[in-house]
């Protein structure tokens, strides 16, 4: 059986690191009350995310007849760049995320499963999750975690402007160079 971990109105919900860049781990914390569970992410996934949200958000957006006001932009005061909040302790190392739209309360959905092993011989679709932490975040609250996430995401180590790759801060042996 599933445990899931919802949070449909957070007090918070936030992409945060923890360690110096280029050995960063990244979590998605979701907080309501006292309650607070943290999911380990990969970078990749964390801008996934923001991303994800991102083009959940300008769909409804660009819906011809949409009732839902989706601001362009994240409105003023509604950006968290406060840290994790402490200890962090991840519940679960992320896995495969689901993303929709819920026009009854006009929320962005997020849904987080665990990484798995792949199972030996049974159908992949058919493994139930332990847990699944599901987020549901309103549609200026949604505009404001793709901006923190984004800028959580690029404040790592520099890229290299021939290659790409990052530049890690005892220096960088481009193979373009």
């Amino acid at each position: 059986m599933t445990t899931w971990h919802r949070f449909d109105w957070p007090d918070r919900c936030v992409t945060g690191t923890i360690g110096a860049p280029g050995e960063r781990t990244f979590y998605l914390q979701a907080k309501d009350g006292r309650r607070v569970i943290s999911v380990a992410f990969e970078k990749q996934q964390s801008a996934a995310l923001a991303d994800g949200v991102e083009a959940v958000l300008d769909q409804v957006m660009g819906e011809p007849g949409n009732p839902h006001h989706v601001p362009a932009s994240a409105p003023a005061g509604l950006r968290d760049d406060d840290p994790l909040e402490q200890p962090v302790f991840a519940q679960f190392r992320a896995g495969t995320m689901n993303l929709g739209w819920d026009p009854s309360t006009a929320q962005v959905v997020i849904q987080v499963f665990p990484w798995l092993p792949p199972p030996e011989g049974d159908d992949p679709l058919e493994v139930e999750a332990p847990e699944v932490l599901e987020v549901r975040l309103q549609v200026g609250g949604a505009r404001a975690f793709v901006a923190q996430a984004r800028e959580v995401v690029d404040a790592g180590r520099p890229l290299c402007h021939r290659c790409g790759e990052p530049v890690d801060p005892g220096g960088h042996s481009c193979p373009l160079a």
